[in-house]
Order: C-alpha cells, then sequence, then structure tokens
C-alpha cells in the first residue's frame, strides 16, 4: 500500500515570495513515520518571473504553471499531477501557512484510522509570534459550518482551545458536520476518483464546502485532527476584495446541492437576504460587483452546468441529502 502524500501549495503572484520560505521550512521539518510526501506548486496566474522564481528558489518542488487563477482548478491540476506519481492522500494547503512538526503524520494517520473518513482537517490557528511560543494561539478553524442561506463560515474563530475542549477530545477524530476548511485538508484518492475533485466552475471560495459536502452525500465522514497543528497568516481584508466569487459561489452551492422543494420553501428568505445585500453593496460600494453575481444567472449557460452538476452527484450519492 502506498504511503506517498503529495502536498499541494498554489501560488498566485507574489504570495510565494511572502509566504513561502516559512511554509516550505515547516514543511521539511517534519516528522512523517512510515510515510513520506512530494510537493507541488501550482503557478497559478503564472507569469515568467513568478515561474523563474520559484524554479530557482524551490528545486525540491515539482512546479507547474497555470495561466487564470483559478483556484479549483489548480487544486485539480496538482491533485491529479500527484496521483500521476503514485501519490494516494492529498494535502491541500494554504501558502501562508506554518506547520508543526507531525502536522502532516497526524492528518495521514486519521485518514488510515477509519475507512468511512475521506477528508481530514487540521486544527487551524491563528499565526501569532507571541501566541505561538507560549501556546496560546487562538484558533481560526475546528472545521467549518455552513448557514442555510449558503453562507460558510469558520467554527471557534478568534476563541481559544479550552473553549472547546468537549469537541476536541470528545473522540480521537471529531466528526465535521460542516465542512472542511481548505486552507489545510487531506483527502484520501478514492474519494478524489469517486467524486471527481473539485468543481472549478466556483474558480475560488466554497470550493472546500463544495469538495466537502460531496464527500460527505457519497458517504464519507470528515474530521478534525486535534493534534494536526497548522498557523494560518489569516488577513481577512485579502478576501472581502473577492465578494463576487463569495456571492456567485452561495448561490452556485445552493443550486447545485439543495433539493428543489427546499430551494422553493427557502425563496423568501433568500429573496430577503438579497434585498439587504443590494442595499448594504450600495453603501459599501461594490454594487457593481453583486450585479456581475445577477448577470451570471441571467444565462442559460449557467443553469446547464448547474443541471450537469446536479447529476453528477447523483451518480455518486449514497445517502440523502436531509
Amino acid at each position: 500500500m502506498s504511503k506517498l502524500i503529495g502536498v499541494i501549495l498554489i501560488n498566485y503572484q507574489d504570495y510565494a515570495a511572502k509566504y513561502l520560505a516559512a511554509c516550505f521550512a515547516s514543511l521539511k521539518r517534519q516528522n512523517l513515520g512510515n510515510f513520506s510526501y512530494r510537493i507541488y506548486v501550482i503557478d497559478n496566474a503564472s507569469s515568467p518571473e513568478s515561474l523563474s522564481y520559484l524554479k530557482n528558489n524551490y528545486p525540491d518542488a515539482y512546479i507547474f504553471p497555470r495561466p487564470d487563477g483559478n483556484y479549483a482548478a489548480a487544486n485539480n491540476l496538482g491533485i491529479k499531477m500527484a496521483l500521476n506519481d503514485g501519490c494516494d492522500r492529498f494535502a491541500i494547503l494554504n501558502m501562508d501557512t506554518e506547520l508543526e512538526e507531525n502536522c502532516l503524520l497526524e492528518m495521514a494517520q486519521a485518514l488510515e484510522s477509519d475507512s468511512q473518513i475521506g477528508i481530514v482537517q487540521a486544527k487551524i490557528l491563528l499565526y501569532d509570534q507571541a501566541g505561538k511560543n507560549n501556546y496560546q494561539p487562538r484558533l481560526n478553524s475546528l472545521g467549518n459550518l455552513v448557514h442555510f442561506l449558503g453562507f460558510g463560515f469558520t467554527r471557534g474563530y478568534g476563541k481559544r482551545e479550552e473553549d472547546f475542549d468537549s469537541f476536541l477530545w470528545s473522540a480521537p477524530y471529531p466528526e465535521i458536520k460542516g465542512y472542511a476548511s481548505g486552507c489545510a485538508l487531506m483527502i484520501k484518492k478514492e474519494v478524489v476518483d469517486k467524486i471527481q475533485g473539485y468543481n472549478e466552475e466556483y474558480y475560488m471560495y466554497h470550493d472546500d464546502l463544495e469538495l466537502s459536502l460531496k464527500a460527505r452525500l457519497a458517504g464519507y465522514k470528515i474530521v478534525l485532527a486535534p493534534r494536526a497543528l497548522i498557523y494560518h497568516k489569516y488577513e481577512f481584508k485579502r478576501s472581502v476584495k473577492m465578494i463576487y466569487y463569495m456571492e456567485r459561489n452561495r448561490y452556485l452551492f445552493i443550486f447545485s446541492f439543495y433539493p428543489w422543494r427546499l430551494i422553493a420553501l427557502l425563496f423568501i428568505p433568500l429573496l430577503l437576504m438579497d434585498i439587504g445585500m443590494i442595499f448594504y453593496s450600495l453603501l459599501g460600494g461594490w454594487f457593481k460587483d453583486l450585479a456581475r453575481v445577477y448577470r451570471y444567472y441571467l444565462k442559460a449557460e449557467t443553469y446547464r452546468l448547474i443541471s450537469q452538476e446536479r447529476k453528477n452527484i447523483k451518480s455518486f450519492q449514497t445517502i440523502p441529502f436531509k
């Protein structure tokens, strides 16, 4: 049985110059036991400068350029390259992270512990040098939650670990009832084969939600590995610039996964939320981004893609959505 982990990191423009040195150093320090790994850096929205930087500074990594910045497609490419090299576990990691020495090992062991486990998330902590040194960092995510109107959000953000002791140690690997954060997850080959990886239409944001929910509908559990520690240099201000994909993909998730009767039941709450979003966008100066979302859902091609995705999900679904 293969013991090879494919570690997939996505670069975007100058992210590698800012973050990769520390992330790469933490990967080099990994205690892997009987496992081994290969690092795949996908240079998303690649330029001659970014590609040259990566090849010159990280000769130990497998580097693949992509042109358009599609994060979901970049992860699919990384998984494909790792599959070709014989990897049967895939660690999807944000580049702006640093891993504790046993992080990958703990995640891989969790994935091995139960055949029903399909995805494992590390315990993601907010990077803070003083807090890290004192072993009292704040939480970034213990697994993400999803609101019935399609909003995803982190569980435990900004809180102390002791506030979640009953969850963290309720089992060797507590089950995440929502979805695994795309910042630090590990997925096994049989799940990827069954659910066909990421839906590239999402481009970015909600991609981890759709990946996780497909795995759950295929009958797999998503769990937290409490001893797999990773520190995330999280900056929300980078995310709010991507409101178009957040809102577009919120509806893409709803229309792709929710039964039509549930969508009908939620029509009024969704409408009221949209009215609120319109006012909020006018006040915040991003109404043009919201208008782009509405234009996306006025195209017939959008509904053809949604229909195809609903059929794809039905082809591997083994448990009811409810």
